[in-house]
């Protein structure tokens, strides 16, 4: 099944993203070599594609887990929670409708 992944940073965090992000990257191509990803981003904190100093107020990712628990044990182990960029991690079961 798909599963939400929502998480939303602390603020002035982006350093610390910067930081963690090869390593929460990897885990993410892991996922899509599998299979298993629908889609990832972050959000910018404001509304351009490049934020620049700005950052980012969160990420998305749906990607496919064997069940609630697996999905939030992948979400709790991320780099990001680690490095203390996100403040705030809801999963939830996900059904793709549309494309």
């Amino acid at each position: 099944m798909w599963y939400a992944i929502t998480a939303l940073d602390h603020a002035d965090s982006l350093q610390k993203r910067l930081a963690a992000r090869p390593a929460h990257l990897q885990r993410l191509q892991e996922l899509q070599a599998a299979g298993r990803l629908l889609l990832a981003g972050p959000f910018p904190a404001i509304d351009s594609e490049d934020p620049g100093p700005a950052g980012f107020s969160g990420s998305l990712i749906v990607a496919e887990f064997v069940d609630l628990a697996a999905a939030k044990a992948w979400a709790d182990a991320d780099p990001f929670v680690a490095a203390g960029v996100y403040r705030e991690v809801d999963v939830r079961p996900f059904r793709k409708t549309l494309p």
